[in-house]
Formats: structure tokens, sequence, C-alpha cells
């Protein structure tokens, strides 16, 4: 029943994107119908995971090995374990809202739109699925067309220069993570096991390179996957591609896109490479924290609403890099955590934005205020979001930003409190310019005619944002619900590192 809902989780997406093919273009209501019929029925097969699945072990679950192309010793290999589980359940709960988001905004090309969209969909799945690193890459590489389309074909007014900007950023570091691969494989035939892309077998032969090759094939990987966090200071392409999405390109961006970077960090990075891992940890670990800070204070200077929150997601996947680089079981679950709860809560920031926009046409910050009181169901909402991003005790941000200071705090592997007291100095920054834009939109003086007749939520938008929030707080109250299926997935990548031969910081 697993393996047949997994199957089902990854190829809906891509039969109803070619169904949607077939479909009139004229028939606008079928093809949003359709998409988003077919987006709700991935989401019902990941659910259908759960009840199979085996919170006890670290082991991956529901596997699949077929052979695709033997001389490489590569093949269509999926399987999940508890963190892949929760980003899989993220991903196919965001597409649906996404898609609600386009059903007004999108008004052109609409075919190619939606389909797209579950293309898109159909390689995120693969990406946070795949067991083969050849299967992985044909998954990475696809994400990039769908995403390039729909922020330069539906995008704002500088849509081409952005687009081109995620797509060569993303492209170069990938590249350098295919010849990692293919080093690999010669590896992996050079110890006599033959050339493999397998990745339960590399798993074993990763700690076996010597550590100055790790080194530089630790390098390879990790660049690609920091660009698509992405990491200080590789994160310049992220700010225009927010700005110039539509609004579900954004929600998408935000919620899924960015977590497949910090997801290989965990994948490939601290399983394949354990010694490198601890060997930069402290480096990298800087980096995060210099995000944290630089996004935050880049993000209090914005007059643009949207903008703002693409520099708070600077901000806030420092903290789940600086987890993830702790190599500490709270750490990396923290970073596990805050996975899910950055992809709620900036979602839901995204399609707030996205409601103000549809309204008033402009997301200057000074264009607002006062529209509480002519928004005022829109407001509580918007604050629900606002509050999550803060990290307010009782909101899905706080339980994630918690554990990776605790995992930094404690981590033996950095040595050092400092970078969990300047990370946390990204908390409050992030109450500063959140608050600070909350009451200029929301409360300040409402001078400016075009707000007086704002309407407030329709049907649409209430089913995009309220389900959102039952698991903002849902998470809030009860993260163990949540935190129980990645448990044993996260301490195994630890132990991995902590016991490594010949290395010994831990002990």
């Amino acid at each position: 029943m697993g393996t047949s809902a997994l199957l089902l989780t990854l190829f809906i997406p891509l039969v109803g994107s070619l169904a949607l093919l077939f479909i009139n273009s004229d028939e606008k209501k079928a093809l949003k119908i359709t998409a988003l019929v077919v987006s709700i029925l991935t989401f019902i097969a990941a659910l259908g995971m759960l009840p199979n699945f085996d919170r006890s072990t670290a082991a991956m679950q529901f596997s699949i090995s077929q052979q695709w192309i033997p001389a490489l010793d590569a093949g269509f290999r999926i399987g999940i374990d508890g963190t892949s589980l929760l980003l899989l359940l993220l991903t196919t709960f965001m597409m649906p809202i996404a898609i609600l988001a386009s059903w007004g905004p999108i008004n052109k090309h609409e075919k190619l739109y939606y389909s797209l969209l579950l293309l898109l969909q159909f390689g995120m799945t693969g990406v946070f699925i795949a067991l083969d690193t050849f299967l992985f890459y044909v998954f990475w590489e696809l994400i990039l067309i769908p995403m390039y389309f729909i922020i330069g074909v539906w995008g704002g007014k500088d849509k081409i220069y952005a687009a081109i900007k995620f797509f060569l950023y993303t492209l170069v570091g990938s590249l350098l993570m295919l010849v990692a691969i293919i080093w690999l494989g010669f590896f992996a035939q050079g110890l006599g096991a033959g050339f493999t892309t397998d990745l339960m077998k590399l798993k074993l032969i990763g700690p076996q390179i010597p550590l100055e090759y790790q080194i530089w094939l630790f390098l390879a990987f990790a660049l690609s996957f920091m660009i698509k966090v992405p990491l200080f200071p590789l994160h310049t392409w992220l700010p225009d591609a927010h700005v110039q999405a539509p609004t579900a390109g954004s929600v998408i961006l935000a919620a899924v896109l960015l977590k497949l970077g910090t997801y290989g960090l965990i994948r490939f990075n601290l399983e394949l490479f354990p010694q490198s891992s601890a060997e930069l940890a402290g480096p990298i670990s800087i980096l995060a924290v210099i995000g944290i800070v630089y996004g935050a204070l880049v993000a209090m200077v914005q007059t643009d609403i949207k903008k703002l929150v693409a520099y708070s997601s600077v901000s806030h996947l420092g903290f789940v890099v600086l987890g993830i680089f702790s190599l500490t079981v709270e750490g990396v679950q923290g970073a596990v955590i805050q996975m899910v709860n950055h992809g709620l809560s900036t979602g839901m920031l995204f399609l707030c934005v996205g409601v103000l926009y549809d309204r008033r046409h402009t997301r200057e910050i000074s264009e607002y205020g006062g529209i509480t009181k002519v928004m005022p169901h829109f407001a509580v909402l918007f604050a629900i979001a606002m509050f999550a991003s803060v990290g307010l005790p009782g909101l899905n941000g706080f339980i994630g930003e918690y554990l990776t200071l605790v995992g930094a705090f404690t981590s033996p592997f950095l040595n050092s409190w400092a970078y969990a007291i300047v990370a946390s100095t990204g908390v409050i920054f992030a109450a500063c310019y959140l608050l600070w834009m909350f009451q200029r939109v929301m409360f300040g003086a409402n001078d400016n005619p075009a707000n007086h007749h704002l309407r407030d939520l329709n049907k649409i938008e209430y089913w995009q944002l309220v389900p959102i929030v039952i698991f903002i707080v849902w998470i809030g109250v009860q993260p163990r619900v949540f935190m129980d299926l990645s448990e044993k997935s996260v301490r195994a990548v630890v132990e991995s590192v902590e016991n490594v031969k010949g290395f010994s910081r831990t002990k």
C-alpha cells in the first residue's frame, strides 16, 4: 500500500500535466478544476503513506529499485524516510493552495501555466524521493524548466531578467554536482564495486574517500544546494525571482523549492561526506549566521512588501543551515521542522501579499494604511502568518528556531556559543521588520482613498489561508506529532557523522 501511494504521489502530477494539454484552451474553468483535482488527489495519495510508515526505523521505506541504464548502474530507485516524508507532505499540501492562488490572477496561457505547475510538482517530488544520484540529477534539472517559464511568462515587468538569473545560478551549481556524481561513480568502480549511481551503495563508499578529495566533492554538491537555499552570499537571485514571480510562483518557491537545497545538504553532504561535514561545519555555520543577520537587516529597509518577505527567507533559511551544520540531533531536527514551518508561514505571507496586490496592484508599503478597518478578517490571518514567521511561542516558527539555536549552542563541532548568540539576534530583527511592516500596512493612517473600499477575503482566499493556519497552530502546540516522523532518520544522519572512523571530536 505504501509503495503504491508513493508511486501515485510521484506520477499523478505528471499524468495531470499531460492531460491538461488535451483540454481546449477556451475551457478555462475545466483547466483550473482539473489542475486542482489532480493536486488534491496527489495530497491524498501522500497521506496514504502515513498509516504504513514505520516511525521506529531510519531505514528507507516503500523502496523501489528498477535498473534503468545498466552500464552506469543507474536505476529508477525511490524511497522515503521521515525527513523526505515531511517535505513530501508539505509539497503536496501547498500545491492545491498555489493553484487556488492562481484562480483569478492568471488569465493568459492558462493551459500551459497549470500544466507547468503540475510538472514542477512532479520534479520536486522526484528530488525528495530519489535514491539514485543520476535520477536525482534528472529531477533536479527538470525543475528548472517549469519554474523558468512560470517566472518568465507570468511574472512582473522585469520577469525575463529574474528568470534568466534564476536559471543561470542554478545551472552553474548543478553542473559541478554532475561532475561530483560522475567522480563518485568512478571511485566506486576503483574499489571494485563497479560504476554506480546507487545512493545506498555510495553512502557506504563515501566515507572511504580520502579527506583531501572528499572536501572537493563536498563543495561541489554543497555549492549547488547552497545556491538553491540560498545561503549568503549566493542569495542574490532570490529577491528578483520572488518579486517578479506570480503569487503562486512565490508561494511554491518559498514553501518547497528552497527546501530542495537544505534537503540536499542532509541527504547528500552529511550522509556521503561525514568527515568533510565535520571539518567544514564551522565555516558554513559562519555563512549561515551572516545570512541570518544580513537578510534581516536588508529586510528592514525594504519599501516593497514582497521584497521584504523575500529577504526574510534568506534570514530564516540561515537558521535551517545553522541547524544542519550544528551536527547535533536537536539542531538537525530543528532544521527539518523549520523547513516545514518556513514553507507554511512564508508561503502564507506571500499569499497575503498576493491578496493585497490583487486589490491595489502595488506592493509599496507607503501605499497602504488602515487596511484592518476595511479587511478585518484578512488582518487576523495576516497577523497569524506574521507572528508565525516572527517565531511567537505557540505557533510553528518558534519550535524550529528554538531547536536550531539549542543545537548550535551545544554543538561539539562548532565549539562556540557565539554562533547561537549572534544568530539569536535574527529573531529580534525579524520581529522588528515584520511588526514594522504590519503596523504600517494594517494600522497606519488610512489616508489613501484607494484603500477605503477594499473588499475583504472571498471564499477562494479563505480556502488558501485557513488550512495553513490550522497547521501553523497544530505544529506550534503539538510539534511532537510531526517531529516523530523524522526523529529516527535525523539520529541516523547525526550518528553517521559522529561515528566516522578516526574522528573523535564528539567523544
